[in-house]
This record gives structure tokens, C-alpha cells and sequence, in this order.
């Protein structure tokens, strides 16, 4: 439930669903994870004390987030990984392609990214992962495909590995947080053993799926923020701040009137840490 701004993270990935035409959204949670059911569910105090207190606005605000989209809940007992997250939500998927997001993974685009890749999704009909260019020394921190050009921005996927060294990256295409998925998926990851980490890696899965059906990798049009990562965090709250029309102009001024030559200097080479973001599992159909 870290704000990015003025709003939780995972509620910007709940509407980029709404704005893709998704209708319904199943979030996996786990342990201590009760304020984003809170979150979205309806606020029956708080709204009776703005409606008291006359500041509709605000209530107009609060009444919205209930009013987005139909939410369900689903446990993960256990931090197995996305993959496993993903087969806990086996139910309530039942036997229709589904959207998967990475709540980390925040991107701005005129056209939402889950909308575009719906469209990919229902012209070919296959399984669609998105993906953006990634430099070399980079690729250990993502999922990477090997792939081979199909049309514009959209490439066949022919093989998959999970955070590859440098060395043994097949190309800089690393997977974000973003697919359309079949239900075939959830054959293959009850039958994926525990990779890296002792998690089941969605990578696996869709490797395996690989063996039976095509999977396309889509480049997707839009600036992703990774707001797990300490400096992807600051860049999205600054961007996205600046693209306020109510708080836009004041802090573009604020900005412009820092004296950054006077900042502290920051220690070199200091190490890259996440922060918690909350989990990087819950995924929405």
C-alpha cells in the first residue's frame, strides 16, 4: 500500500485493468496484507464523515475507488512465487484467457499497456508477454525471451530464461510485469518444480507452455517505472506528480527552484535495494 503521489501503487495497476476493458479482478494476497481489501472495499465510516462534514469532493473520491471494479481475494499461504500466485487463482480464472499484473511495475501510455496487448492477444490468439529493452549488464534482474521478430513491436517467442547472467542472455528483451495468459498455463505450473529462489517461476511455466503452443512477446508503447527499486520509485513520483494538472505547475516550479549544486553529494557506486512495495504477486484478471 506504499502511495506513489497520492494513491496506493496497486491502484494504478487496477486502472490500467479498468481502462483496458477488464471487468472483474482477482488480487492474491498473503499475510498482513488486509489494507488492500480494505482499500477497495466500501469505506461505510469515512464516507458518512465527509458527507457530514460536506466535502463532497472527497467523498466523490472515496466512493470511486469501491465503485471501480469488481474485486476478489485469494490467499497465498505461502511466498512461493508468481507462478505459484498465479495457480492460486485457478478457481476463480476458470477456463478464460486472463490479464496478469505485476503491481511493481507502474506505466504511463496514452494507450494502457494491457489494452494493447489485448489486441495483440485477439489477433493471434496466443499467450502475450510484454517486454522493453533491458541494457546487458541488467538481465540477472529479469525474465528474459529469445525471440524472433513477427511484426511491428511484436516478436515469437522461442525460448525463455529466468534472470540470465550477462553472458548467458539470449537477446536484452526482459519480461515486465504485464501478460495475457491462457488457462492451459495452470497445467503447466502444477507440474513446475521450484527454480531459483525455491519459488515457481511463471518463466518456467510459460517455457513449458512453450513446447505446446506459440507465445508472442509485445513491445510495448509507454515509460514503465520499476517503483520496487528505490531510484524507479523517486523517478515515478516526480513524473508522475509533473503530469498533475492540480499539482503540475507548482512543483515544476518547486523543482526548478532547488539548488541541486548545493544537494549533498551522493557516495559512489551506491548498492541498488528494493523498496517494499508491497507483494510483487498480486495479479488481476
Amino acid at each position: 500500500m506504499l502511495p506513489l503521489v497520492d494513491k496506493p501503487i496497486i491502484q494504478y495497476a487496477v486502472e490500467e485493468a479498468v481502462a483496458s476493458g477488464i471487468e472483474s479482478i482477482i488480487i492474491v494476497t498473503g499475510r498482513g496484507k488486509t489494507a488492500i481489501e480494505n482499500h477497495f472495499d466500501v469505506a461505510y465510516e469515512l464516507e458518512r464523515l465527509l458527507e457530514h462534514k460536506g466535502k463532497l469532493d472527497l467523498l466523490k473520491e472515496v466512493r470511486s475507488i469501491s465503485d471501480m471494479i469488481d474485486v476478489s481475494y485469494v490467499r497465498q499461504k505461502e511466498p512461493l512465487g508468481l507462478g505459484h500466485a498465479i495457480l492460486m487463482a485457478r478457481d476463480l480464472v476458470g477456463n478464460e484467457p486472463f490479464a496478469v499484473f505485476l503491481g511493481d511495475d507502474i506505466i504511463h501510455a496514452e494507450v494502457p499497456v494491457m489494452r494493447q496487448m489485448i489486441d495483440v492477444y485477439q489477433e493471434h490468439d496466443c499467450p502475450i508477454v510484454a517486454v522493453e529493452r533491458v541494457s546487458r549488464s541488467r538481465t540477472s534482474d529479469y525474465g528474459i525471451v529469445a525471440a524472433r521478430p513477427a511484426g511491428d513491436n511484436l516478436y515469437q517467442v522461442t525460448d525463455l530464461v529466468e534472470k540470465p547472467s550477462p553472458e548467458e542472455a539470449p537477446s536484452d528483451l526482459a519480461i515486465i510485469g504485464r501478460y495475457v495468459l491462457t488457462p492451459d498455463i495452470f497445467v503447466h505450473l502444477e507440474k513446475t518444480a521450484a527454480g531459483r529462489g525455491g519459488e515457481i517461476q511463471l518463466t518456467d511455466g510459460l517455457r513449458s507452455l512453450l513446447r505446446r503452443r506459440t507465445i508472442y512477446a509485445y513491445r510495448f508503447t509507454g515509460q514503465r517505472y520499476d517503483t520496487g527499486d528505490k531510484l524507479g520509485f523517486l523517478k515515478a513520483t516526480v513524473e508522475f506528480a509533473l503530469r498533475r494538472a492540480d499539482l503540475g505547475a507548482a512543483f515544476r516550479a518547486y523543482l526548478k527552484d532547488l539548488d541541486l549544486d548545493g544537494a549533498p553529494a551522493a557516495p559512489r557506486n551506491p548498492a541498488r535495494r528494493k523498496v517494499k512495495a508491497g507483494r510483487r504477486r498480486p495479479r488481476r484478471r
